[in-house]
């Protein structure tokens, strides 16, 4: 049983230490006056794009004006998603952050339109305001009486659950009660791992357990606590209090969960479907009736759509009407592509976007990266990945970066760290890195492998450099 312990225990720290392309991104690294850092928050280099992303990112903040859209245009590798992501993660988990891949659009069983219309409402928040009864207070003492035939019969302890029975005293400055507690409530206690000496609320309708923190005046107890313990000052007054409660939804949810006979389940099945209109145009007639009588408020959130240039002509005309809407949300596209035909027609347009909307957008270029600044992102996923690496390792994969891609020259950290173990080394040093650099081809060498090696491979077109540097560039 131990065993089978430790083992889930390690797949979860499996799950949570998982490592992705943008993980060490923090923010913009940006200071208060909206000036950005060399190197903060895991985001280097690229200063006129983060001022311009932080400027961006107040207007999100303010929530007074929809419809804006920003374009983020750069070569491959010069940081737009990471931008995208600095700009979510400074604005916390209370402004809605929907994120779409233009070329999702068009695997879905949904329709362009409606994949989009959903995507919006994603990206727009509900704030919604209500009172509850709550009952808050210093845990004094928790007494509970379990059944003697739960443990003389060999059932689990979890199904007489509902056959328990115990008692729960609060204390406020003021005044102390006991309260009986039935089996729902003795499981929820549990699972929040209440004792004496908590600061708890329990919500009288929905009988939910918050632990608001430990009390000051038990914070003796023990000699050392974790470093996320909160101490918090014993409640005064009542125990039992009306409180205003705030739910923070996204229009989207509300719509699956008003035109699914399975209601909120279908926001876990994935089972969306098409939603008519009649059923937004009802929640929007609600949620404004709810902003007029002050129960809930609209938080503008921000949509990121990456590989813009993938949508095609009749997309970017939905979304020229969708901007004009009075809640639309802050839209934020990115796309590595130059002058380029537009998706559905033979016309060509800067980034395969037609010129009408290319008028709406405020744009971000991003430029390449110095050496210096690959240096620093190099340094950052080093320490992100837990790979150790001598300065002569860095300065080589450096070099790698500045003449093959920063995204190559990333993905090989990891490789050159297990090619060190595999010599049990623990720093990775230049032999280890020239190791997997020969195992693995940028694109520029395997572009040329193939060309060199045309006539081996079967439908060979290309006869010769000329024409094969021909082909490729078409």
């Amino acid at each position: 049983m131990a065993e089978l312990k430790r083992l889930s225990e390690s797949r979860d720290l499996t799950r949570i230490e998982r490592i992705g392309a943008h993980s060490h991104i923090r923010g913009l690294g940006l200071d208060s006056s909206i000036e950005a850092r060399d190197a903060s928050e895991g985001m280097v280099g690229q200063l006129p794009a983060r001022r311009a992303a932080g400027l961006i990112l107040q207007l999100i903040r303010q929530g007074k004006i929809a419809g804006r859209a920003v374009l983020l245009a750069g070569q491959p590798g010069t940081g737009k998603t990471a931008l995208a992501m600095g700009i979510a993660k400074s604005l916390g988990a209370e402004t809605p952050f929907a994120s779409v891949a233009a070329s999702e659009l068009f695997s879905l069983d949904l329709s362009k339109t409606e994949a989009l219309t959903q995507a919006f409402r994603r990206a727009i928040g509900v704030r919604i305001k209500e009172e509850a009864e709550i009952i808050e207070g210093e845990v004094v003492e928790i007494s509970i009486d379990r059944p003697v035939s739960a443990s003389s019969s060999g059932i689990p302890s979890g199904a007489t659950a509902a056959g328990k029975t115990g008692r729960l005293t609060l204390k406020t400055t003021d005044m102390e009660t006991v309260y009986e507690l039935g089996g729902k409530m003795i499981e929820a206690l549990g699972k929040e791992k209440v004792q004496s000496g908590d600061v708890i609320a329990l919500d009288k309708a929905s009988g939910k357990v918050t632990k608001l923190g430990r009390s000051i005046g038990r914070s003796r107890d023990y000699d050392a606590v974790g470093a996320h313990t909160k101490f918090v000052k014993c409640p005064e007054g009542e125990l039992q209090k009306r409180k205003e409660v705030m739910h923070c939804v996204t229009l989207h949810e509300i719509d699956v969960i008003n035109s699914r006979t399975q209601g909120f389940l279908a926001l876990f099945t994935g089972d969306t479907g098409e939603i008519r209109a009649e059923v937004r145009e009802q929640i929007d007639t609600k949620v404004a009736e709810w902003r007029e009588e002050g129960k809930a408020e609209i938080v503008p959130g921000v949509l990121f759509i990456d590989e813009v240039h993938m949508l095609d002509i009749e997309c970017f005309s939905f979304l020229n009407r969708a901007l004009e809407n009075d809640m639309a949300p802050i839209l934020v596209i990115a796309t590595n592509r130059g002058i380029t035909t537009i998706r559905g027609t033979n016309y060509r347009s800067p980034h395969g976007i037609p010129s009408d909307f290319l008028d709406r957008l405020l744009i971000i270029t991003t430029q390449p990266y110095t050496a210096e600044e690959i240096r620093k992102i190099l340094d950052i996923r080093c320490e992100e990945e837990d790979v150790e690496m001598s300065a002569e390792g860095k300065d080589l994969l450096t070099k790698i970066g500045t003449e093959t891609s920063l995204r190559y020259a990333i993905q090989l950290i990891t490789s050159a760290g297990l090619a060190c173990q595999k010599r049990k080394g623990k720093v990775v040093e230049m032999e280890d890195i020239s190791r997997v650099y020969h195992l693995f081809l940028d694109v520029k060498r395997s572009t040329q492998f193939l060309i060199d090696s045309q006539s081996d491979y079967m439908f060979s077109e290309v006869q010769g450099d000329s024409d094969g540097d021909d082909a490729m560039q078409s």
